[in-house]
């Protein structure tokens, strides 16, 4: 259970999960390749091989951490702290990020998540803030994730059994917040923009398992959340897409329920 928990919650990282305003059906896209933020000085996340490419299967000739993305309990890798300048175009990317965060509420859509062994599974996704989020795999995968505002559990529907992560812990923990400042709440180490993407990299080191790396892709026309890359302690990517998205609906609250009477805490 621990290999399956670990590659959904960081693979999702149950959050980064925000469109403004409702859209209409679309088909579940595959991942975009994600540029590398551009800011001088600023060093890119430490793998740049995408799941899938002749370079991702290169690199997993050797076998892959057992659980290859989420909660990988071992040595971080070490990355000096840096002092991040920004200039004023890039602030302003994040103002519009910071702005389009605040303004939902509630969020509900289809994703599709792609490993770093290049394995694709799909389902459905429903959000509210603060701190709620429920990810259903679909059949065969009989994994579910939901987080009620404290605690985040990944549940094996086939096995009966569930795996509880404090929220504060997980690497895309502040995009359930009601407000958010990224500059301020999180450590971006990365801005830039082209005709297509408004792409945000964050360094989160207060989470389970050591340093992570979080690239956001937002619709540079609307600024929608597109899409998601964690990049685990190893070096491993893992890629969730955004499709049908739609937001303001009123959401059933037993979906955001955690049973706390079966767990098992990880700290």
């Amino acid at each position: 259970m621990r290999r399956s928990s670990s590659a959904v919650l960081f693979g999702l990282c149950l959050i980064g999960l925000l469109a403004a305003g409702p859209a209409s059906a679309e088909p579940i896209p595959l991942p975009t390749p994600a540029p590398l933020p551009k800011t001088g000085s600023v060093p890119p996340p430490p793998s740049s091989v995408r799941p899938g490419t002749p370079a991702a299967q290169a690199q997993l000739t050797q076998p892959p951490p057992s659980n290859n993305s989420i909660f990988p309990f071992k040595l971080p890798f070490s990355q000096p702290d840096q002092t991040m300048a920004f200039d004023a175009k890039q602030r302003t990317l994040i103002d519009r990020v910071n702005v389009y965060l605040m303004s939902l509420q509630t969020l509900i859509g289809d994703f599709v998540q792609v490993g770093a062994d290049g394995r694709k599974v799909e389902g459905k996704f429903y959000l509210q803030k603060p701190g709620r989020i429920r990810f259903e795999y679909n059949p065969p995968s009989p994994i579910e994730l939901v987080a009620d505002g404290s605690s985040v559990v990944v549940r094996d529907r086939s096995l009966g059994t569930q795996d509880l992560y404090p929220l504060s812990q997980t690497p895309l923990r502040f995009l359930l917040s009601d407000r958010i400042d990224l500059l301020r709440d999180t450590n971006v180490i990365g801005i830039s923009a082209d005709d297509m993407f408004i792409s945000v990299a964050i360094e989160e080191k207060q989470t389970l398992g050591g340093t992570h790396r979080v690239l956001l892709m937002f619709n540079a026309k609307d600024t929608q959340l597109k899409q998601w890359t964690v990049t685990d302690p190893q070096g491993y990517d893992t890629t969730v897409a955004l499709s049908n998205l739609e937001a303001g609906h009123k959401l059933d609250q037993t979906m955001f329920v955690i049973n706390y009477e079966r767990k098992e805490i990880i700290q």
